[in-house]
């Protein structure tokens, strides 16, 4: 039987074609395979740099099947480069599945890092960098959105958010709310010819995001975190109340209660749950 082939997660540039590493040229020229989310985007990048190389598709919606014949090809000793349309694969793109299938059958899987919109966008948004929390996409319902956002609203971690230029004037709209007027940072079309990049406050940031005429591209907010607060003097009671009717379930409720209380959790949920179940809530 011949040796198992290597899945190498190739990150690609984000926008300019230059922003891409000698090593992850190097794969991409010497791999049997590349999977690729789009193949003529990949095409144009591979193209620009000179390679000829056989690839195929691989997305969201043929992840599972063609996930399985990429794992044959792998067993079969043939090496594989994941790539995604732009930065590195599974962060928010394809590509998880398939690298924790292949490492759950002892597959070699080798990153061959590079550019993330995430944390470039964070490199040159001047906000802390030494802790930060990715959040990827919110929900694009907007109950579940907010609730979403809810749960962030006392994260003290730098948040950074990606969001389709449909929906952000909705969703910088609920997190103003939400968070209130905190230091914010939009990055657009990092890297490419029409990039954008604003520093301004949440509120500011909503309102101008509501009165542009259109926005396209990639974009990527970064918000600043929660400030330290001491804890809360309402009651555990009161807190979970709210919380609850801002849409979280009891149990995450009663967590973020004791967090805000500085009350431990058993203490919150011996007040409150029973109450709930006793007055026949779901």
């Amino acid at each position: 039987m011949p040796s198992a082939g290597t899945l190498y997660v190739v990150a690609t540039p984000i926008g300019n074609l230059e922003d891409i590493t000698l090593r992850a040229l190097r794969v991409l020229r010497e791999v049997d395979l590349v999977a690729c989310e789009d193949t003529r985007r990949t095409g144009q990048l591979l193209k620009a740099h000179g390679i000829t190389a056989r690839t195929t598709s691989f997305f969201e919606h043929n992840e599972r099947w063609k996930g399985d014949r990429l794992l044959d090809e792998l067993r079969s000793g043939r090496n594989i480069a994941l790539v995604s349309d732009a930065g590195t694969p599974g962060i928010s793109d394809p590509g998880f599945r398939l690298v924790r299938d292949a490492r759950s059958e002892g597959l070699p899987v080798v990153p061959v890092p590079g550019p993330s919109a995430a944390t470039a966008a964070l490199s040159v948004s001047g906000l802390p960098t030494d802790r930060f929390l990715f959040v990827g996409f919110l929900p694009p319902r907007r109950g579940a959105r907010r609730r979403a956002i809810e749960a962030l609203r006392t994260r003290s971690e730098t948040l950074v958010l990606y969001e389709s230029p449909v929906r952000l004037p909705e969703t910088l709209a609920d997190l103003a709310e939400a968070l209130g007027d905190r230091s914010a940072f939009l990055c657009r079309e990092a890297t490419k010819i029409h990039e954008e990049y604003l520093r301004t406050s949440l509120k500011d940031l909503a309102r101008e995001a509501s009165e542009r005429d259109a926005l396209r591209g990639e974009l990527v907010v970064v918000i600043a975190g929660a400030e330290a607060s001491a804890p809360s003097t309402e009651s555990p009671e009161v807190v979970f109340t709210r919380l609850v009717g801002s849409g979280l379930t009891r149990r995450a409720a009663v967590k973020e209660a004791a967090r805000l209380t500085g009350l431990p959790a058993r203490e919150v949920y011996r007040r409150t749950l029973p109450a709930e179940a006793a007055e026949g809530r779901d």
